[in-house]
């Protein structure tokens, strides 16, 4: 595995966080594998497994954005073997988020897995959520 190919595929991740701060899912999905294992947890609702409920999922996600920017990229650790690669990355940036028209800073921590397909690194799953800072035991109770 050449460290420099994934290192495009994180690259190509970070362009994609900067695209659906404007709104656009494009990129993202783009990364994605065509296979149909691919999942994607965001802060907006459960997971979704498989090529059109992940494309759905990084649509609705994109809606809730516009006008933004990556203000930073936090890597908290990396791990590669020959087929698979895990980055698990804090992301930050500013949109305007939901109907707001201020422009807000916005924080989530990241899980990206990337598999390699015939060559080339894709993204087979992406989980991104809010808790960027401690929170009380009682934040888990479903209530």
């Amino acid at each position: 595995m050449a460290t420099n190919d994934i290192d495009t595929a994180i690259e190509q991740s970070h362009a994609a966080l900067a695209a659906i701060l404007k709104g656009d899912p494009s990129v993202y999905q783009a990364l994605y594998s065509d296979a149909e294992d691919v999942t994607l947890g965001n802060p907006f609702g459960p997971y979704a497994l498989g090529q059109q409920k992940v494309a759905a999922t990084l649509a609705g996600a994109a809606s809730h954005y516009r006008d933004g920017e990556v203000t930073g990229v936090e890597l908290i650790a990396r791990y590669a073997s020959d087929h698979l690669a895990c980055i698990v990355e804090v992301e930050r940036g500013r949109a305007r988020v939901g109907g707001g028209a201020e422009l807000v800073s916005v924080a989530v921590r990241v899980t990206s897995v990337f598999r390699l397909e015939l060559g080339t690194w894709k993204l087979v799953h992406r989980h991104a959520d809010p808790i960027t800072t401690p929170r009380p035991a009682a934040s888990v109770i479903n209530g």
